[in-house]
């Protein structure tokens, strides 16, 4: 998949930034797991069939917020890994994709040659992604779940976009119960005092999004 090959890149890096220093090597030292073989498994999960925006344009998305947030994270590649795991498992017809996303992460990323500690942190972001509810003070997790609900703020044509990528994900939902859904989903969103988190997602992406909401609210209850 040559168009993935940015996001290849991308996962090498952030994985060898977020590994804790190793010792010089030695004659019976253990070389470092090697990063592909999870960044490949996570690819191959990003592009199942049957996602629709769940896929690798928003994980390219989620990690170029990221990229704009950074400098509010404690540690900006802890909340990047976080991004790559948070629906690393996706299924529409399932409530529990965000625990499985966690335990896949506290699996993969000891063998892949993170801390016990780093590990914890990640899967504790994945679950987060759950709510988008930060305590105050969570500087990861307000950067993660900014950039996760970034495109609530992408233009009217944008956003109009990612709201029909979603109803197909849920084409097995009738449309009517569908609609009721979405319609308190958007009003629980709407509802909120504060949608981000981070100084900058409130300067920049408050209001937009919060437009965004009510006109797809509106349309959802003509």
């Amino acid at each position: 998949m040559p168009h993935n090959d940015p996001l290849r890149a991308r996962w090498h890096t952030t994985l060898l930034a977020a590994r804790p220093g190793r010792p010089a090597t030695g004659p019976e030292s253990t070389p470092p797991p090697d990063p592909a073989p999870y960044g490949e498994n996570l690819l191959t999960r990003w592009a199942e069939p049957q996602r629709r925006y769940h896929t690798t344009a928003h994980l390219t998305a989620v990690l170029d917020h990221i990229d704009v947030l950074q400098e509010y994270a404690a540690d900006p590649d802890l909340v990047r890994l976080a991004a790559w795991f948070h629906d690393a498992v996706y299924l529409p017809d399932r409530s529990e994709n965000e625990e499985r996303s966690a335990r896949l992460a506290e699996r993969a990323l000891p063998e892949a040659g993170l801390t016990p500690e780093a590990t914890a942190e990640v899967a504790r972001l994945v679950r987060l992604t759950v709510t988008h509810a930060p305590e105050d003070g969570d500087s990861n997790g307000a950067v993660l779940c900014d950039a996760d609900l970034a495109i609530l703020a992408a233009t009217p044509q944008a956003y109009t976009a990612y709201a029909d990528s979603v109803r197909e994900e849920y084409a097995f939902v009738p449309d009517e119960a569908f609609r009721a859904g979405r319609a308190a989903v958007l009003r629980q969103l709407l509802d909120l005092p504060m949608l981000f988190h981070t100084p900058y997602g409130q300067h920049e992406w408050q209001s937009p999004a919060q437009a965004n909401l009510r006109a797809e609210l509106a349309r959802l209850t003509a």
